[in-house]
């Protein structure tokens, strides 16, 4: 079974990472628990001779301001108090829902725990009873026991994020790494059209676990022996181990040998290359780059 290449490899390493990570940053966060509970405006006892309109003009009105009179100093002093935190904390934490066109509002409170979610709602909630801002038409009613429920961390969301960021980030390093290698390879394709080479010819890396058979393929396709050069003395010893690999003769020999090029993967140097291509006798035929 073989191996997936190295840039496949690399992508998946890097989706796994960043999935992981994403998943320890939300843990991380801790638990969170949100508790809601509704206040609801109906009218006082001494408003029906006002009428319904009356009523109905005030909640309108006043009723939007519970959205800031929630978080006002004046009604989280005393629930900041009882909860042990600051009313600047508390205040971050609370936010208010309005339903249009009901008298309805609902009020969240998010805390550490439970206990203390609901404890905060509570006391918030009756604060701002207390407070009587729709006074003398209606008043505000808190409606039932505090609804509490977990908001952090939220795992499926987590696994969502994660999913999604590794893939993003798999992708993205399949990219680069495809560019990475290919760039030199475009370089190479340059040199050999610089050194009068009009056909194509196959760029392939040193790493390949099939190369020498690749390499025999080709020179078997081309009926000639094969002739590994080196581009640069660095890799003489490189070209003589392929050259190893190779048989001498394949097939029925035509004119010339089937060159095959091995040059340094730096990009920089593929002028090298050219030289060494357009130096070639006629009858040579390069058949293969090796990048090492």
């Amino acid at each position: 079974m073989r191996l997936p290449g190295l840039p496949l490899r690399i992508s998946l390493g890097v989706a796994l990472l960043v999935a992981v990570v994403v998943l320890i940053v939300v843990e991380m966060r801790g638990e969170e628990y949100q508790s809601r509970v509704g206040l609801l405006a109906v009218a006082s006892d001494n408003s029906a001779e006002s009428g319904h309109a009356r009523y109905g003009e005030v909640v309108a009105l006043s009723l939007p301001a519970l959205v800031e009179v929630s978080r006002s100093p004046s009604v989280l002093r005393a629930p900041a108090q009882e909860l042990g935190t600051t009313i600047d904390d508390l205040a971050r934490r609370v936010s208010v829902e309005l339903v249009p066109a009901s008298g309805l509002a609902r009020l969240s409170v998010r805390a550490p725990t439970a206990d203390e979610a609901a404890q905060a709602a509570t006391r918030i909630a009756q604060a701002v009873v207390d407070v009587d801002l729709l006074a003398p038409a209606a008043r505000l009613r808190v409606l039932d026991r505090p609804e509490t429920t977990r908001t952090a961390p939220d795992r499926p969301l987590a696994s969502g994020l994660a999913l999604v960021g590794g893939v993003i980030a798999g992708l993205a390093a399949y990219a680069v790494a495809h560019l990475r290698r290919t760039r030199p390879a475009d370089q190479v394709r340059a040199a050999l059209t610089a050194g009068g080479v009009r056909h194509p010819v196959a760029v392939l890396p040193d790493d390949d676990p099939g190369l020498a058979q690749r390499l025999a393929v080709l020179c078997e396709a081309s009926a000639r022996p094969a002739r590994v050069v080196a581009v640069v003395p660095e890799l003489i010893a490189r070209a003589d181990e392929l050259a190893a690999e190779l048989p001498d003769k394949t097939g029925e020999p035509g004119d010339g040998d089937a060159v095959i090029a091995v040059v340094p993967a730096d990009s920089r140097r593929q002028d090298e290359l050219a030289t060494v291509v357009g130096a070639l006798p006629a009858v040579a035929t390069v058949v293969a780059v090796v990048m090492c």
